[in-house]
C-alpha cells in the first residue's frame, strides 16, 4: 500500500480515506505516484531528496554501486578469509562475477521477484555473496538470527515468502528441516559449510549451488537488473520481536547506497586508490549495523573485509585483530567491556612499577585528550599507548566505534585514557543504521555525535530540560514494515518523520545525547515523569562493582533499584556464573571484602560491599533534581541479567537492549 504525501489532499481527507483511495486504485490498476512509505514488498516510495549537498546526490541501485566499485577497485582485495591455515581472498572483479553466478543460480532454483532469500549463519564470503546475489536477482536479502528457534525461523521465512534459504551448517539446517513442511514458498535450501550429512531433494552444497548458474545465460539476469529502481525494496531487516512478532524493516536500494555514501563521507574513510581501509566482520549480519559496516560502506570506498572465526566472541577475535590489523573497527559495548575487563585483569597481576606506569599514562591520556599536557602525552603514547594498541591489534586503527546499545561512561573513559577514543554511533534498523556518529573533530564523551550529512533531527514534545523524542529525516529512513500498515503509521508521522521512541537532547553545540526511551519513562504515583537511564548510569558510575542497574517505580510512591554484580559469563551458553570477574574481586579487596562469588555478597552477607553500595547511591541521590528521583530501596539479585535467563530481550528495531516486562517482582 502506498501513502500519498499530505500535499495531494486537503486537510479534510483522513488517512483512512487515503488508504481506501489507494486500495481502490490498486484494484483498478491506477498509477498513483508513490508516497513516503509502503508496506508492500513490490511497492515504491518517494525519496526524501534535498535541494543541494549529499541529500541531492543521484539515487543508485545496489548494482550500480557495486559495478562502480568494480570499475574503480577491480584488482583490490574485497573479501578475505582463512580455510585452515590458508588465507583465501576475492578481488572486487571476482567478487562481482561470483555474485552474478550466484544470482543466476537463484533464478534457476525459482527465485521470484520480491520473494525472500533467507541467510542463516555466521559471517562469511558465502553470506555476502548470497545477500548481494539475492538483490541482483530481484529478490529480497533476509538475514536470520543464528540464535533463532525453528519456530522463529519459520515466522521470518513465511513472512518474507522465502523461496530459498541459505544455511551455514548441519545445526542450522536442522532448524529449517523441522519447519520445512510449513513453508509453502520454499523451493531450495543451500548449505555453505561442511559436507551434507544426508542427501535430500532440493538441498544443495555451496559448490552444487554455484554450478547451477555457471553456464546460464546472462540475459534474464540483466533484464531484471535493468528493471530495478533505487526506490524499490532490496533488503529486509527483522526486529527481534521483544514485544509481539518481529517486524520486517523494508530497506530500498537508495536506503543502502545513499547511507553508505553519507556515512563514508562523514567518517572520512579513505578511497582504496590512496590507501585501502580494512575491517573485520564478526558482528551478526542479521543486524543492519554489521551489514552497513562490513558490506556496503566498505564497498563504497573499495575497502577489504576480513572474516573472523565463528568463535570470535568467545575469545578468538583478538587473534584475528592482531593478524588483520584493521583500520576501522566496530564493537558493541560488550566487546569493549570484555577488552576492558581483560586488560584490568592483566594489569592487576603486573608489578608495582608497571601498575604505577600504567596509572600515570592513563591519567596523562585523559589530560592529553583534552590537549592540556602535550609533552607528557607524547611520552605516554610512545611507551604505553602504542604497546596497548598493538596488543589489541588496533595499532593501525584510528576509527574505533561503539553502537547498537548504550555504553557506560566508565568504559568510554577507560579507552580514552589509553588514547583509544570510542566514537559512538546512534541509529535504528529503520534508519538503515547510522543517524548520528561521533568523529575526531566532533567528539563529546557520552554523546553519540552529530547527524551524518543530508539528515535532520527534531525533538518531539521536548520538556523543560530539552528532552524530547528523537525523530529522523533523510534518505536513510526506511520504506515501511512489510505487510504492517498500522505499525508503519505508528513509526512514521504524517510528514514522514521517523519516530525513534528514544528520548534525547542537544547541547549548545548540536551534539545529541540519548537520555532514555519513552516506553521506559517511569511515572510515579505522584505523577512525576522520570527517565531511568541517567539514574541507572549514575549508580553504575558511582559503584563500579555493579554490572546492571534497573530502576523500578512506575505507579509507585518511591523509586527502588535492582542491582547485579560483575560476574564471569559462561563462554558457551552466555549464562552468568556465580564467580566474580577479576576486576570485581580487586574492587572487593579495596573495599575490605574477601568475596569471590556473587552468592557471598547477596542477602546482606557482606557488610563492606553493602555499605559501599549505599554510599554510592547516597552520592547519586544528593544530585537528584527532586525527592521523587531519589532511590529509596535497593537489592542485589542472585544472578546477572541475561538473554538466556529471560530478564533481557534481544535488540529491538532500534537496536537497543530491552528488559522484558514482568520478570521481576521483588519489592
Amino acid at each position: 500500500m502506498f501513502f500519498f504525501p499530505p500535499i495531494f489532499f486537503s486537510e479534510e481527507v483522513s488517512q483512512s480515506e487515503v488508504r481506501e483511495l489507494y486500495s481502490l486504485a490498486e484494484q483498478l490498476d491506477f498509477p498513483f505516484p508513490p508516497g513516503l512509505w509502503t508496506s508492500q514488498s513490490d511497492g515504491e516510495v518517494k525519496l526524501r531528496m534535498g535541494d543541494s549537498g549529499l541529500a541531492a546526490e543521484t539515487p543508485l541501485t545496489v548494482y550500480q554501486m557495486f559495478t562502480s566499485a568494480v570499475e574503480r577497485f577491480g584488482d583490490y582485495t574485497a573479501l578475505s578469509w582463512k580455510e585452515g591455515e590458508q588465507q583465501k581472498s576475492l578481488n572486487y572483479r571476482e567478487y562481482y562475477q561470483t555474485c552474478r553466478t550466484a544470482a543466476k543460480s537463484f533464478l534457476k532454483l525459482g527465485l521470484q521477484r520480491y520473494h525472500g532469500v533467507g541467510i542463516l549463519g555466521f559471517n562469511s564470503a558465502e553470506w555476502f555473496i548470497s545477500d548481494i546475489a539475492a538483490i541482483l536477482a530481484g529478490g529480497l536479502a533476509v538475514g536470520i538470527y543464528t540464535t533463532n528457534s525453528p519456530d522463529a525461523c519459520q515466522y521470518v521465512a513465511e513472512n518474507c515468502k522465502a523461496n530459498i534459504i541459505v544455511v551455514e551448517n548441519h545445526k542450522q539446517l536442522q532448524k529449517i528441516l523441522q519447519v520445512e513442511d510449513k513453508l509453502p514458498h520454499l523451493k531450495a535450501i543451500i548449505q555453505y559449510k561442511d559436507a551434507l550429512k544426508e542427501k535430500r531433494p532440493n538441498l544443495y552444497t555451496w559448490a552444487e549451488f554455484m554450478e547451477l548458474g555457471r553456464d546460464e545465460p546472462d540475459a534474464p539476469l540483466d533484464a531484471i537488473i535493468s528493471s530495478q529502481k533505487p526506490t524499490q525494496c532490496c533488503t529486509l531487516i527483522y526486529t527481534s520481536g521483544t514485544t509481539g512478532q518481529p517486524k520486517g524493516v523494508m530497506l530500498s536500494h537508495d536506503n543502502i547506497t545513499w547511507t553508505a555514501l553519507s556515512t563514508s563521507r562523514h567518517v572520512r574513510l579513505t578511497d582504496a586508490t590512496r590507501a585501502q581501509e580494512v575491517v573485520v566482520s564478526y558482528l551478526p549480519l542479521s543486524h543492519i549495523a554489521a551489514q552497513m559496516v562490513d558490506i556496503w560502506v566498505t564497498m563504497k570506498v573499495g575497502g577489504a573485509t576480513y572474516f573472523a572465526q565463528p568463535d570470535a566472541l568467545k575469545g578468538s577475535l583478538v587473534n584475528t585483530l592482531k593478524e588483520v590489523r584493521p583500520t576501522a573497527f566496530m564493537g558493541v559495548p560488550r566487546v569493549w567491556e570484555k577488552m576492558q575487563e581483560k586488560m584490568k585483569s592483566v594489569g592487576a597481576k603486573s608489578s608495582t612499577v608497571r601498575r604505577k606506569l600504567a596509572a600515570w599514562a592513563k591519567d596523562v591520556g585523559l589530560n592529553g585528550a583534552a590537549g592540556r599536557t602535550p609533552l607528557s602525552y607524547q611520552l605516554a603514547k610512545k611507551i604505553v599507548f602504542k604497546k596497548v594498541r598493538k596488543a589489541l591489534g588496533l595499532d593501525r586503527c584510528n576509527k574505533c566505534y561503539t553502537g547498537a546499545a548504550p555504553i557506560t561512561k566508565d568504559t568510554l573513559e577507560f579507552f580514552l585514557s589509553l588514547d583509544i577514543p570510542l566514537y559512538e554511533l546512534y541509529g535504528m534498523s529503520e534508519s538503515t543504521g547510522p543517524h548520528t556518529i561521533s568523529a575526531s573533530d566532533a567528539f563529546r564523551l557520552t554523546s553519540c555525535g552529530k547527524e551524518i550529512p543530508g539528515c535532520k533531527t527534531k525533538l518531539h514534545n521536548p520538556d523543560e530540560e530539552g528532552n524530547g523524542e528523537i525523530c529522523f529525516w533523510g534518505r536513510h529512513v526506511f520504506m515501511g514494515y512489510l505487510n504492517m500498515v498500522d505499525k508503519t503509521e505508528e513509526a512514521l508521522d504524517a510528514e514522514g518523520w521517523l519516530h525513534s521512541g528514544d528520548l534525547g537532547k542537544h547541547d549548545q553545540n548540536g551534539f545529541l545525547f540519548i537520555t532514555g526511551r519513552i516506553k521506559e519513562l517511569i511515572i510515579t504515583a505522584g505523577g512525576e515523569n522520570i527517565p531511568p537511564v541517567p539514574i541507572e548510569d549514575a549508580v553504575k558510575e558511582a559503584v563500579p562493582l555493579i554490572s546492571n542497574a534497573m530502576l523500578i517505580g512506575d505507579k509507585r510512591k518511591f523509586l527502588s533499584m535492582l542491582l547485579t554484580i560483575k560476574c564471569q559469563v559462561n563462554a558457551e551458553s552466555g549464562d552468568p556464573e556465580d564467580e566474580l570477574t577479576p576486576e570485581a574481586v580487586e574492587l572487593c579487596r579495596k573495599l575490605g571484602s574477601n568475596a569471590t562469588r556473587v552468592s557471598e555478597i547477596t542477602g546482606s552477607r557482606d557488610r563492606a560491599i553493602h555499605a559501599a553500595i549505599q554510599e554510592g547511591i547516597n552520592r547519586v541521590n544528593e544530585k537528584a533534581v527532586s525527592n521523587a528521583q531519589r532511590i529509596q530501596k535497593w537489592i542485589i539479585l542472585d544472578r546477572d541479567f541475561s538473554l538466556t535467563g529471560g530478564e533481557l530481550g534481544e535488540w529491538d528495531g532500534g537496536d537497543r537492549v530491552q528488559f522484558k516486562p514482568g520478570v521481576f517482582n521483588v519489592f
